[in-house]
């Protein structure tokens, strides 16, 4: 769980994030106080004046500082009220990228300096982060396209940001004798997520092209990511399809890749690399919640530059989810920085739009509903999605 965000005294002037109750006032009016008395003794102190000038100089002092005082507390008032943080709540699995990039965003402070109040709720998995938004108790997640235009068919306004275009990818032990998706004929696949994960519909979109039917002439094992990756560690299944990060780590265990689903994009007609894992939001919220989405979609982008850029920071992330060898960690750096999305959000629309007619084919009512197309609010349109070259 991240740490709430602890504010320092000398903090209470940061107009981003300014004090939030009335001790600020009651510390602007007691220094206040001790400027008054201050002068009130060095008034006295001069003492060649008349008894009745002194009265005269006090009075009219009283009044000065008096007035002082009140515009002071109403502009510190006034300046508490502004600069509060907008708050966003955040759906994230503990161990995903996301929370790497969180952790950045907290230890440098990125998040103070936006004037966001960001609270993380950590999640097991994709889909108790799905149910945390329908539900009410997160204003963000990480989730699919294809998931948020389900949604929207069924009349629920979600809307996705590209995230990342690191895909996971059919993996294989070193020795086996597969050698294409043919050789996938009998054999015992593991698949994470479901029968309507969106990798799986694309791998079986690409093997209906010649006429193989995976689902039907495979022995297919759903699951969670990390039990499918150990089912693969300890040889349980031929093959397994799951997230780039466990097919990182199979790889760094000697595994090979039959196929990426980035090639699977490719063959089935995508022009580039397409996020499909994003930010998934309430339409409502975005209305909402404009600017602070904004400022939130900056400081993401400044943490995927550093994570993309820092070795150090790398060092920190390995520690956090346990990678000892410099060779699993600078494949997972590599795919990671591969994934920072580049593209207009306009190109990664189009492409979601080709994909997606495929798709409805293969997962039918269950998946798309009636819809044949991708509903036109399905992506979020901003220009602060897209990270700047270096």
């Amino acid at each position: 769980m991240v740490p709430p965000f602890a504010r320092k005294d000398d903090e209470m002037d940061d107009p981003h994030f300014g004090p939030r109750s009335k001790t600020c006032i009651l510390k602007r009016w007691q220094m206040t106080t001790r400027t008054w008395r201050e002068a009130s003794r060095r008034a006295a102190a001069r003492g060649s004046r008349a008894s009745g000038a002194r009265a005269g100089c006090r009075r009219a002092l009283r009044r000065y500082v008096g007035r002082a005082a009140l515009y002071l507390a109403l502009t510190v008032l006034f300046n508490c009220e502004a600069g509060a943080a907008d708050k966003l709540r955040l759906g994230v699995q503990k161990t995903g990228t996301f929370a790497w990039e969180l952790a950045i965003i907290s230890e440098r402070g990125l998040d103070r300096k936006a004037g966001l109040d960001i609270e993380v709720t950590e999640l097991a998995s994709p889909e108790a982060a799905k149910i945390a938004l329908m539900g009410g108790a997160a204003d963000m997640i990480l989730g699919d396209w294809l998931w948020v235009a389900r949604q929207r068919n069924r009349g629920r306004l979600l809307v996705f940001a590209p995230y990342s275009t690191a895909l996971g990818a059919v993996m294989v032990p070193a020795a086996s004798p597969i050698a294409d998706l043919a050789g996938l004929k009998g054999k015992n696949i593991a698949v994470a997520g479901g029968p309507l994960d969106k990798s799986w519909l694309l791998l079986q979109a690409l093997a209906h092209e010649s006429d193989l039917d995976i689902a039907a002439q495979a022995n297919i094992i759903y699951g969670a990511p990390t039990l499918l990756y150990q089912k693969a560690a300890n040889g349980e299944a031929d093959a397994t399809l799951n997230y780039w990060n466990f097919c990182v780590a199979l790889e760094s265990r000697g595994f090979r890749r039959l196929i990426g689903m980035d090639e699977v994009e490719r063959r089935l007609g995508a022009k580039g690399p397409v996020a499909m894992v994003g930010y998934v939001f309430g339409e409502e919220f975005a209305r909402t919640h404009a600017a602070a989405l904004s400022r939130f979609f900056k400081i993401a982008a400044e943490a995927k530059d550093i994570l993309a850029h820092s070795s150090a920071d790398w060092e920190k992330t390995a520690q956090r989810i346990g990678i000892a060898g410099e060779a699993e960690l600078a494949l997972y750096r590599q795919t990671y920085t591969d994934g920072i999305p580049r593209r207009p959000v306009a190109e990664e629309a189009a492409d979601a739009r080709a994909l997606y007619r495929i798709l409805a084919k293969i997962g039918g009512p269950d998946l798309a509903g009636n819809a044949t197309e991708l509903d036109e609010g399905t992506f979020y349109q901003s220009t602060e999605m897209v990270p700047q070259e270096h």
